[in-house]
């Protein structure tokens, strides 16, 4: 009983942790209320900002596509308990996160400006990706994806039973809406510095190229019903025409 409750106590200082990064990135990204965000910081030149600013995407991604891949979950299934795993994966994330979120050197150069109405539905565009975000991760599963699920489960000494595949909201319109969230987010700003851009196009080819690997893991574990939702549901852009019936992975 006291392991378990040690790997519930390490899920929810993790989750903590979790949620102070994503909300943090809110701020971060649209340079609200965060004393250091993407155009908000100390001074340093623009070689060094960039060197700097791509060392931490770098390592973000290095973190977070590695820990991802079934290879190394199932070497790291030999180290941690099972219930213990995501919840390693979601810490070490948000921690990387708050380190970019620390070291980030903006690069105050303007890009474009907008005004007007054009800004505010801008502004309008970056909250409505936030809340596709996370709006998305409690359509499949918010409690499995940040740990939690699996220490209750721990608690009880249950089995933690296979995720099944499923139609849930937003998921009928596009195979990957938490990503699609993150780009509106990524790229909505009426204000884009030389700064911005460069996290906008990084995390973009993250995006895009971590999403060709994830598909691959998912065929893998759906098979042919994974193939058919590929085939009716498209991955990022929803269809303007037409409306098919779809499921997605929880």
């Amino acid at each position: 009983m006291f392991v378990r409750l040690a790997i519930l106590f390490y899920a929810i200082v993790s989750y903590a942790v979790f949620l102070v990064s994503s909300l943090y990135a809110v701020g971060f990204v649209g340079n609200y209320l965060v004393p250091r965000s993407i155009d908000v910081g100390g001074p340093s030149n623009s070689s060094e900002a960039i060197a700097v600013n791509l060392l931490l995407l770098v390592l973000f991604a290095i973190q977070h596509s590695i820990m991802a891949r079934p290879a190394f979950k199932r070497w790291w299934a030999r180290i941690l308990p099972a219930a213990c795993q995501r919840s390693t994966y979601v810490l070490l994330s948000s921690l990387i996160l708050l380190l970019l979120f620390w070291q980030w050197r903006p690069i105050p150069i303007p890009v474009w400006q907008a005004g007007g109405i054009a800004a505010w539905l801008l502004i309008g565009v970056y909250g409505l990706g936030w809340s596709i975000v996370f709006a998305s991760t409690f359509m499949i599963d918010h409690f499995d994806l940040s740990g939690l699920r699996q220490a209750f489960f721990a608690l009880r000494g249950a089995e933690i039973p296979d995720q099944s595949f499923r139609t849930p909201l937003l998921y009928k319109i596009v195979r990957h809406p938490l990503m699609l969230g993150f780009l509106l987010a990524f790229w909505a700003t009426p204000e884009m510095t030389a700064g911005h851009l460069l996290f906008a196009i990084m995390t973009t080819a993250y995006i895009l190229v971590g999403l060709q690997f994830e598909e691959r893991d998912l065929i893998a574990q759906f098979g042919t019903t994974y193939q058919q939702y590929r085939r009716r549901v498209p991955m990022l852009l929803p269809r303007i025409y037409g409306r098919g019936r779809a499921g997605a992975p929880q």
